[in-house]
């Protein structure tokens, strides 16, 4: 069966802590951090968008996988913030990486779970046998109107996954994924609109929960599996509240959810937000051992995967960059101003 062949993630080293957002519109700093369960968020410098986020991810992707990126048959991109209205993030992500010519290549789009949905797509190129491997990219800048809410959770970064099904290449293999999707209008973005807009106090239990709790509870059903028989869970992180929740809902325990719960350390990465804790669970998984994760995309829609662990994980960790190790190593903190113009939202006259 379709496997990971290996992964990579990339998140940018300027962060901003909830203290320096919430003094300039005079709100309870701790209040906030209590509430949304954040201290602190990653930001993207002014010369980074979701593309360039994607190529550092794929890059980092090619190098633990083992493999040759002209050997990919498949690269698509998931994110809400692509770069160019018309114009695909995905073709830039191949150049970066060299993979040729003879490869499909298209970008997706369905809020937070646009990657997910990418690796789905790719496990059904790969068991068809129409391409060996593929590559599924999450990659967002995300977008926060000032003063609002998501202001203090919208963050950058990205991970990237190689799909295959040689057996000696599979460092996990998906034993199953389901999807779970509705028409719930809780969050959005016109086109041209500078900032998304999104449905307050609905977004969660219509939004998010809905979808989350029924895509996870179908994903048990069809495999058999119950919450304990995992030894890892990953939930879609919009901030470091609702994932531990719905952890409780469901019957998973806080241990499960831990190791990829990176939201209050970087904020919500959107399209890479579940993708980079799988990735960070699976930077210290062991053979054997099972991961669930389940994304959400407002709009709305979750799609829930079911992953066990081979004996081929070790061998790959020595060409592997950590995310742990990624965030922590260099870190650089910068003012609300400076925030602010590396965003473009202040822009000389």
């Amino acid at each position: 069966m379709a496997g990971i062949v290996g992964y990579g993630v990339y998140v940018p080293i300027y962060r901003i802590k909830v203290e320096d957002i919430a003094k300039v519109w005079g709100e309870d700093a701790e209040s906030i951090k209590k509430g949304l369960g954040i201290r602190e968020k990653s930001v993207p410098g002014k010369d980074e968008d979701a593309a360039t986020i994607a190529v550092e991810a794929a890059r980092n992707a090619i190098r633990h996988s083992g493999i040759k990126a002209t050997e990919l048959g498949a690269i698509f991109t998931g994110s809400e913030s692509h770069p160019y209205a018309v114009k695909p993030t995905a073709t830039i992500v191949s150049a970066g990486i060299d993979a040729g010519n003879r490869l499909m290549a298209a970008d997706l789009e369905f809020a937070c779970k646009a990657g997910t949905a990418g690796m789905q797509m790719v496990i059904g190129f790969v068991e068809s046998g129409m391409i060996k491997y593929g590559m599924a990219i999450g990659s967002d800048t995300s977008q926060g109107r000032p003063g609002d809410a998501l202001e203090y959770t919208a963050s950058a970064g990205g991970a990237a996954f190689i799909i295959g099904k040689e057996k000696k290449q599979v460092i996990a293999e998906i034993l199953k994924t389901v999807s779970f999707t509705s028409d719930t209008p809780d969050f959005w973005r016109r086109e041209g609109a500078g900032f998304p807009s999104h449905g307050g106090r609905f977004t969660g239990e219509p939004g998010y929960f809905r979808h989350i709790t029924n895509a996870t509870k179908m994903l048990l059903e069809e495999t058999g599996f119950k919450p304990s028989d995992f030894d890892y869970a990953v939930f879609h992180q919009p901030n470091g509240k609702f994932p531990t929740m719905a952890a409780a809902q469901l019957g998973f325990t806080t241990k499960q959810i831990e190791n990829g719960l990176l939201t209050p350390i970087i904020g919500n990465t959107y399209s890479g937000a579940s993708m980079v804790g799988l990735a960070a669970t699976l930077d210290i998984a062991k053979p054997g051992q099972k991961i669930m994760v389940t994304s959400f995309g407002s709009g709305a829609g979750s799609d829930s995967f079911a992953i066990e662990v081979t004996d081929n994980i070790d061998a790959k960790r020595k060409n592997l960059t950590k995310i742990m190790e990624m965030i922590n190593s260099h870190k650089v903190y910068i003012d609300y101003s400076t925030y602010l113009k590396n965003r473009g939202s202040i822009k000389k006259v």
